[in-house]
């Protein structure tokens, strides 16, 4: 850290130490004249790098993606203007259960008792519009308007959000950043609540007691498992079990795939080839972590029996014998497979009726390209210092398929689903990434790209090196396969030149437009040795996507048009 004796104690400095203490490296902002005096605290520490993004959205998806990978993010606006622009992102990260410390200037702290009208307002003498519309999507929201306050909750803040696993937010009055406050004592982020032990007996009991009578037993891992950190658990209970294991489409990446129990995704009729088939002819289910919604289970669609469904949830396990209370996952998980017998009947049914999809057959090289073989180029892309980041839309389908070598990660956004994610969350993951030495590829859909494009060249200004292969099919494929219409179809452009555009004369990127195999292939070559973001453009038919797509579209479809009911 910086010498703190040449650098002064007050409410900027003590947060940029905080924001250090917690592992920060960079903040995404956006200035604004509410934020500028805080930004010159932040700015006096070398460890914490400022990334100036083009708007306040794109700096809430790269905080987004940075706390994917790093644990913790923050990022900094201006007052209401700058505030409600990002409050999608944020909304966004509350639901996968990312922690990200929200910063915004705010008003001089005098004009809080003043009726005076301010600036990026609405106009009305209402102080508190931002708060209390950020109130709901963050754990804890705190105005921070005195310095004898600001170093209590700005540490209270940081502890809820390190410790609840969401966003929190601070707005500091803009005359306040330079006042006095004592240097920060050591604090530590307290673990986790152990289980009540008398709970957790109980429910391993119950749980072992429905495991012995079942013939065909599962397990089932769910996005929830990142929120508790139980990965090494999981892995634990899998091991002891012996049985087949699938993940949720949202958990993807959460358990190692080449583990050899691991059958793929469950996804209701979409599943991976054999996982749906096996999850759904078993007998008992133990669902670690998993979130249900009418996404992941197909419009509804999933075929699970209640009387053989365990689900172990953050804090909670139910079972069809009883619901127990306060159990950490991790600790049951770990303490059902001291005592699981083993069972692979689920592994060796899945075996017996999995049948791997033929590889994609050697085409000339003036073939146009097809998704299938988009799909087998961005495979090969993958190794254990990558990550896989992939948009809403068809992107999801593709990513489901791939096999992530181990150690190789795995983003989306499923339950928020906000179209135009995967750009700043690019440039956030792949900063982060980059002090690892792991590149990020990204698989984004034109329609989704054209919503937050502009981010790309704050990736190429602070030297991300991410691979984006951008999908050009001429619109919202996704919305097409649920309900299509003329909405659905997008303004083309010519994405290399726009790409080009951001480099001017001091980027570094490669871009690559394709629209056959052979020059696939080749700029495929390229990308792997290029030190700096590569880019490229394929050109696909509008109708071409997965047969996944297809069958989930429509259900999800079905699921939304159900008839009114008077209630």
């Amino acid at each position: 850290m910086s010498d703190g004796n040449t650098i002064p104690s007050n409410v900027g400095t003590y947060l940029a130490r905080r924001l250090i203490n917690v592992g920060i490296k960079e903040y995404y902002a956006v200035p604004g004249d509410y934020n500028l005096l805080l930004l010159d605290q932040l700015l006096l520490f070398p460890e914490l790098k400022l990334i100036s993004c083009c708007n306040e959205l794109n700096a809430g998806y790269a905080a987004d993606g940075c706390a994917r990978k790093n644990g913790v993010a923050a990022m900094v606006v201006t007052y209401t203007v700058g505030g409600l622009s990002a409050i999608n992102a944020i909304a966004g990260a509350y639901s996968d259960d990312l922690p990200i410390i929200f910063i915004s200037g705010a008003p001089n702290s005098n004009d809080y008792a003043s009726d005076r009208i301010l600036h990026h307002t609405i106009g009305k003498i209402d102080r508190r519009q931002q708060i209390d519309m950020f109130s709901h999507v963050v754990a804890e929201a705190v105005e921070i308007r005195s310095p004898g306050q600001a170093a209590r909750q700005i540490d209270h803040a940081i502890v809820t959000a390190m410790t609840q696993k969401k966003p929190v937010y601070l707005d500091v009055a803009c005359n306040i950043s330079e006042e006095h406050v004592s240097l920060p004592i050591p604090f530590q982020i307290p673990p986790p609540k152990p289980s009540n032990a008398a709970s957790l007996r109980a429910a391993v009991q119950t749980t072992l007691t429905q495991w012995t009578h079942a013939a065909k037993p599962v397990i089932v891992i769910g996005v929830k498992v990142r929120m508790v950190e139980a990965f090494d658990a999981v892995i634990q209970l899998a091991d002891a079990a012996g049985c087949a294991v699938a993940t949720m489409p949202d958990a993807k990446g959460m358990f190692p795939e080449d583990h050899p129990q691991y059958i793929g995704t469950y996804w209701g009729p979409v599943s991976s080839v054999g996982a749906g088939e096996t999850v759904e002819s078993a007998d008992m289910y133990i669902f670690l972590g998993s979130r249900f919604n009418d996404y992941n289970t197909t419009g509804y669609t999933c075929l699970i029996k209640k009387k053989g469904l365990v689900t172990a949830n953050v804090d909670r396990v139910e079972t069809p014998g009883g619901e127990y209370g306060c159990v950490n996952m991790a600790e049951f998980a770990v303490a059902l497979a001291k005592v699981i017998p083993r069972n692979d009947a689920s592994i060796k049914a899945y075996t017996r009726i999995f049948a791997p999809e033929a590889p994609v057959a050697a085409r000339p090289a003036e073939t146009l390209l097809t998704m299938r073989f988009v799909h087998e180029q961005v495979q090969n892309l993958l190794t254990p210092k990558t990550a896989l980041l992939v948009e809403t839309g068809d992107s999801w389908f593709q990513g489901q398929t791939m096999k992530l070598p181990r150690g190789c990660g795995y983003e989306f956004q499923m339950q928020y689903g906000s179209i135009g994610w995967s750009v700043g969350a690019v440039l956030g993951y792949s900063l982060a990434a980059q002090h690892e030495g792991r590149r990020v590829v990204a698989m984004i859909g034109d329609g989704s790209f054209q919503m937050s494009a502009q981010e790309v060249s704050t990736m190429i200004r602070y030297g991300a090196n991410p691979i984006i292969v951008l999908i050009n099919n001429g619109g919202y494929t996704i919305e097409v396969e649920i309900h299509d219409g003329i909405y659905n179809v997008i303004k083309n452009w010519d994405y290399k030149k726009l790409i080009d555009a951001f480099c001017h004369d001091d980027g570094k990127a490669l871009t690559i437009c394709c629209k056959t195999q052979g020059e696939l292939l080749e700029a495929m070559e390229q990308a792997k040795t290029h030190p700096n973001l590569v880019f490229l453009e394929l050109i696909l038919d509008k109708d071409d996507c997965s047969k996944h797509l297809l069958e989930w579209g429509s259900r999800v479809a079905t699921a939304n048009g159900r008839p009114f009911v008077e209630r």
